[in-house]
């Protein structure tokens, strides 16, 4: 496949702008519809102008369109995830779906859907954030259960969700390591009396300012406390990441993989 056809759901966000320019940088990669809820700003004009590079012949929609495409990235919200779910299982189009804030319905309509075509899905599309997935992971099951885990996620002010999906699925698989369920997970503490139980997970969420996204993994210990961090400083990354698993996910079985698949780092949880 000499250049890739890609779709744009979302075309119209900040993410969505992002993968454009990106995508506009690329030898390999051809954006050949954007797309956007109905209600959108810039529907009708080039995306192109919408994203600062210029006219690239192609309006921002709001219904996906006739043309071809190898794959379609997905950075909306999760009301367009599922629309974007049913036209694409109609017409067999791979997915790599980088939207957050999806309820577990949806996820699962998600995964099935990857019975019958091959979905890239994850909260966070950047490959460091995999590789912090990977040695927090390793990491939790080397220290064991005498070191308590809490995860920090910044955000800047705009972000819709909180906890960030990104911090809620490290959570999901350093549960899975310690055995614990979903009650494990604790968001706040306020009002709490007494000490913090050993079968306890903590995610918190800091909004503000303009910052990008940043992700601490804490195993904390006696006597000595292991820091895992990841900080992203450009929103490209994200999009950078989103095409490597587009070039990635159309040579792949029906199925819902992760980043982690991306990069030949394991199937454990996502991203």
């Amino acid at each position: 496949m000499s250049e890739l056809r890609i779709g744009v759901w979302g075309g119209g966000g900040r993410m969505g702008r992002a993968l454009i320019r990106a995508a506009s940088e690329a030898n390999d990669i051809k954006i050949v519809g954007a797309f956007d809820r109905p209600e959108a700003e810039g529907l009708g004009k080039d995306v192109g102008l919408l994203a600062g590079i210029g006219p690239i012949g192609i309006p921002l929609r709001s219904g996906l369109s006739d043309e071809a495409f190898d794959v379609i990235i997905d950075f909306s919200s999760p009301q367009g995830t599922a629309t974007l779910l049913e036209n694409a299982r109609k017409r067999k189009i791979p997915l790599v779906i980088g939207t957050t804030g999806l309820d577990a319905g949806l996820e699962s309509a998600i995964r099935e859907a990857g019975r019958e075509l091959p979905i890239v899905l994850s909260p966070n599309m950047s490959v460091g954030v995999a590789v912090l997935l990977h040695l927090a992971t390793q990491g939790a099951r080397l220290l064991g259960a005498d070191f308590d885990i809490e995860i920090v996620e910044m955000h800047h002010r705009f972000k819709a969700d909180a906890p960030s999906g990104t911090a809620l699925a490290l959570a999901k698989a350093l549960a899975e390591v310690r055995g614990l369920g979903n009650d494990a997970l604790r968001t706040a503490r306020e009002g709490r009396v007494g000490p913090r139980p050993r079968e306890e997970l903590g995610v918190f969420a800091v909004r503000g300012g303009d910052v990008v996204g940043e992700h601490t993994v804490l195993l904390m210990g006696f006597g000595e406390r292991l820091e895992l961090t990841h900080r992203a400083f450009d929103r490209m990354l994200f999009a950078w990441g989103a095409l490597r698993a587009a070039r990635w996910v159309v040579r792949q079985a029906p199925g819902c993989y992760g980043t982690r698949d991306v990069l030949g780092l394991g199937a454990q949880g996502n991203p």
